[in-house]
């Protein structure tokens, strides 16, 4: 009875819901790869006549990295099959992979696509205003792979090819009737290249997501830059590469409204669009193309936001620098959208957000791709009416700006001004020679010499983004450089005119630069002379040693007869005589007559060995002309070598003076043969606590003779490794080393060493130089200062930490100014801190020298006016001498 009452209690209470009993847990685990099996939008259907990437690549989309050969083939088969693509080559890469060109529309507008082109570029032309743009397409350029290393950017090419050509529906015949798409597939197939060996050489049958796995561990440096380790994405501007170049003559041929850049960033972080940081926005980019911005990328926030996906802007990356693709066209009359995955530097990989995969990246590039070109049409009549807005009130700007034009001179070296026309020309700026000779600020400007660029121009912006100086700045953080003022890192005298002293008179024809020729040079008897001011004099100087001949540097200046009369000539001028040399005298001639052709150089006929000044000034025989041996460098690289510098210096040697040069990481110099090579080239990178083992050896070669040469932050550890090295069994040199210690100043406390947190990146970032021109003062009486008319020169600087004076009174060739900063930003510490120290040192040690560069003279390819401080190290290292010991 007891044990039914109990039964009968337990009903009652299990009924009231008072006892429950307790289910097992069991935990659903979900795959988060499931996520991002379908590449496609379910609700739009394609044309089976046109192929699935899959199906041409016989594997899914993200399962392996997509070769460049076997894009081009799908790209190319599908615009065979389809008429709303076609396609072109518009170019090559270094190692001669083609860059292929779609443009993707309905056939109706195929059919007129040359008049829809032209009608488009009229909107940003003089009388653009009345223009009809009611039922003008709207423009869009989609880009991918300028990182080579970010390979999702350029996998994902592959499924928005397809779904432009196959992709049936309302919005895609919607966006093919309202719009011309642009597609360029890949910037970098050089970069993408190496990614896709160094995936493919350690992946697997299975997939493994361990970030310590080889396959994610590529030194992406390499594979995110092109053949000579040039990041293109900063090329947008400079255009010293040949993909630039390529892909830049299409985007100006088009001038898109809307252009979406696509992009890797770390693991760590999610996905990235912009807009960027408000702060952070480059002055002259109007108001409204944010506000179009903005707007344009709600597109891809609404799909992002459908799935749940993570995302973010407003942090991280900006808008300052005008030479990448998401900023250039802000101050083209156009809006630039930049997106960033997170990497998975193979295909998938664990992170602290969870499993990221290859296939994900590609997915949401793609699906954001398709929602850019849609967004661009929703805002069609509002991108067009900007664009036509844009140019005509940068006219208004100009005429009401106080500088009506800038006039540039390279007195002396037609070659530089080449470089400068040329790359102005290719942005649609337009450049006129100079009519007459003039004045203006102090400077004196040949029309010989000279040209004149009037500000009254469409690029207004542009030209004053280019020409203008800046040190004032909103924020103090940069993604990238801080100022990119052409005409000083070309080396070139400029000013601005105004409107008091501009006439249109001074406006001769338009400057449609060639690349410059000199005249063919008579036959000598006696020597042949040419001058080392001609940016290519370096590259006739190596074809005459490449020729096993003897030539000489003037270190004084010469005066010297000729075929053709008297000349005097600089330090530096370079003296190829006929004597004791091992070619017969018609050979000679014959080259001479190639430098000036091919390099563009003047080259003298000597008829005398005496100057034409009398006995007591310099012969071209005596020993104030120094012999220059033949330069055989190696070029330090590898993992903590900054292979941007390196590059830089690669393709200066290699592309531009056709000189070798030989490439060894830093690790595998202990077994080289030292006596090979004249000259050691260590660029920037890491060399904190670094102690190889054949530091010895590579002071004995020094003392031997080879020459050394420390950029930026290989300066410190070259020094105390050379020229400040004691030998730390030589008691005394140690003891005198200590006397000579400057006793440290006691620090006054700081009162303000608690800060917010919240300040901490601003605050870091204020002792940052990220890239800013300094004005220096250069000893042109120095063998590395030969080439320079002026003492006056301006550098490129982005480190921050001053290099000490030696004590030779003569080993400074470069100094900063008391007030250095010419253009971008400093802060204050740093600016009292560089004022007046060395810029660059060169000191002989034994039979060697050290020279070191507190700089890199050869920047981004494009400071052409400081590149001969490097060329100089190479071929006069050993023409000048140390002071004369007391």
């Amino acid at each position: 009875m007891r044990f039914q009452m109990l039964t009968a209690l337990v009903a009652i209470l299990m009924t009231c819901g008072s006892v429950t009993h307790a289910q097992p847990h069991t935990t659903l685990t979900l795959d988060v790869r499931a996520a991002d099996i379908d590449m496609y939008a379910p609700d739009v259907s394609f044309d089976e006549t046109i192929p699935t990437p899959e199906a041409f690549l016989g594997f899914k989309l993200g399962d392996e990295p997509v070769r460049h050969h076997q894009l081009v083939g799908y790209i190319q088969r599908v615009a065979e099959l389809s008429d709303r693509l076609s396609v072109e080559t518009i170019g090559y890469s270094h190692e001669r992979r083609p860059i292929l060109f779609v443009v993707a529309t309905s056939p109706g507008n195929h059919a007129r696509l040359e008049e829809i082109r032209t009608q488009h570029v009229a909107l940003s032309e003089p009388g653009g205003t009345q223009i009809d743009s009611k039922d003008m397409p709207v423009v869009t350029w989609v880009n991918y792979g300028v990182h080579g290393a970010e390979a999702s950017a350029m996998d994902a090419s592959l499924p928005f090819i397809y779904h432009l050509a196959a992709a049936h529906g309302d919005s895609i015949e919607r966006v093919l009737a309202d719009s011309v798409v642009l597609v360029t597939a890949v910037f970098n197939p050089d970069g993408n290249a190496q990614r896709i060996a160094w995936v493919d050489a350690y992946g697997g049958k299975r997939r493994i997501a361990d970030p310590a796995h080889m396959e994610h561990l590529l030194d992406w440096r390499f594979s995110r830059t092109n053949h000579y380790f040039f990041d293109l994405n900063r090329q947008w501007l400079l255009l010293t590469q040949p993909e630039s170049r390529a892909w830049m003559r299409k985007w100006h041929e088009w001038r898109p409204n809307l252009t979406v850049d696509y992009h890797e960033m770390g693991p760590a972080n999610t996905y990235y669009f912009h807009p960027g940081v408000s702060t952070r926005t480059n002055p002259l980019v109007p108001e409204r193309a944010e506000e179009l911005l903005a707007k344009t990328v709600r597109t891809s926030q609404d799909f992002l936001d459908s799935e749940g996906r993570l995302y973010y802007h407003g942090e991280g990356f900006d808008n300052f620098y005008v030479g990448k693709g998401s900023t250039f066209p802000l101050l083209n009359g156009g809006v630039g959208v930049l997106y960033e995955a997170s990497a998975t530097l193979g295909r998938e990989i664990e992170t602290r957000n969870g499993l990221r995969t290859y296939r994900e990246n590609i997915r949401k590039h793609y699906r954001t791709s398709v929602a850019s070109i849609e967004g661009a049409v929703d805002l069609r009549q509002p991108y067009l009416t900007y664009q036509r807005e844009f140019y005509a009130n940068a006219l208004e700007e100009a005429n009401n700006s106080k500088t009506k034009a800038w006039v540039v001179s390279a007195a002396d070296d037609p070659a530089r001004l080449h470089f400068f026309a040329d790359l102005l020309n290719d942005h649609r700026i337009k450049t006129y020679r100079l009519s007459r000779d003039i004045a203006a600020n102090g400077v004196q400007f040949d029309s010989g010499d000279s040209l004149i660029v009037p500000v009254s121009q469409t690029q207004f912006r542009l030209i004053r983004s280019l020409f203008e100086t800046l040190t004032e700045f909103e924020d103090s953080t940069f993604y990238d450089v801080s100022t990119w003022t052409l005409p000083p890192a070309f080396g070139l005298d400029y000013t601005a005119l105004s409107g008091r002293e501009f006439r249109s008179t001074l406006i001769g024809e338009a400057f449609a630069p060639p690349m410059p020729v000199a005249e063919p040079p008579d036959v000598s008897t006696y020597a042949y002379v040419f001058e080392w001011e001609p940016y290519f004099a370096p590259r006739a100087l190596q074809r005459v040693l490449e020729n096993e001949l003897l030539a000489r540097v003037a270190t004084r200046p010469l005066n010297v007869a000729t075929t053709r009369g008297e000349h005097n000539l600089a330090r530096g001028s370079i003296v190829v005589p006929l004597d004791r040399q091992e070619r017969r005298p018609s050979d000679i001639h014959k080259l001479m007559q190639s430098i000036a052709a091919e390099d563009g150089i003047r080259v003298h006929a000597m008829t005398t060995g005496r100057s034409t000044t009398g006995p007591v000034d310099l012969n071209v025989g005596g020993p104030s002309t120094r012999p220059i041996e033949p330069v055989n460098a190696l070029l330090v690289i590898g993992n903590t070598v900054d292979l941007y510098d390196a590059g830089e210096i690669w393709h200066l040697a290699d592309a531009r003076m056709n000189m070798p040069l030989t490439l060894r990481p830093r690790d595998k110099l202990v077994d080289i043969d030292w006596n090979r090579y004249t000259h050691m080239i260590f660029p920037s990178g890491d060399y904190e606590n670094f102690a190889p083992e054949w530091a010895g050896r590579l002071r004995t070669w020094v003392a031997e003779g080879g020459t050394v040469i420390g950029m930026r932050k290989a300066v410190p550890w070259l020094r105390a490794n050379t020229i400040d090295w004691v030998d730390p069994h030589d008691l005394e040199a140690i003891v005198q080393g200590e006397k000579n210690e400057l006793e440290p100043e006691d620090a006054a406390p700081d009162e303000s060493a608690r800060l917010p947190y919240q300040d901490k990146s601003t605050h870091e970032a204020e002792h940052v130089i990220g890239g800013a021109i300094f004005a220096a003062d250069l000893d042109n009486s120095h063998p590395l200062g030969f080439g320079y008319q002026d003492r006056s020169i301006f550098l490129h600087k982005n480190t921050k930490t001053p290099m000490d004076a030696t004590e030779n009174p003569f080993g400074t060739v470069i100094a900063y100014t008391d007030e250095p900063i010419y253009s971008g930003y400093v802060s204050d510490e740093n600016r009292d801190a560089l004022a007046g120290t060395p810029a660059l040192i060169a000191e002989r040690s034994g039979r060697g020298s050290v020279i070191l560069f507190a700089d890199n003279p050869n920047f981004r390819g494009y400071w052409y006016g400081t590149n001969k401080l490097f060329l100089n190290a190479l071929f006069f290292s050993r023409a000048f001498d140390p002071p004369v010991e007391n």
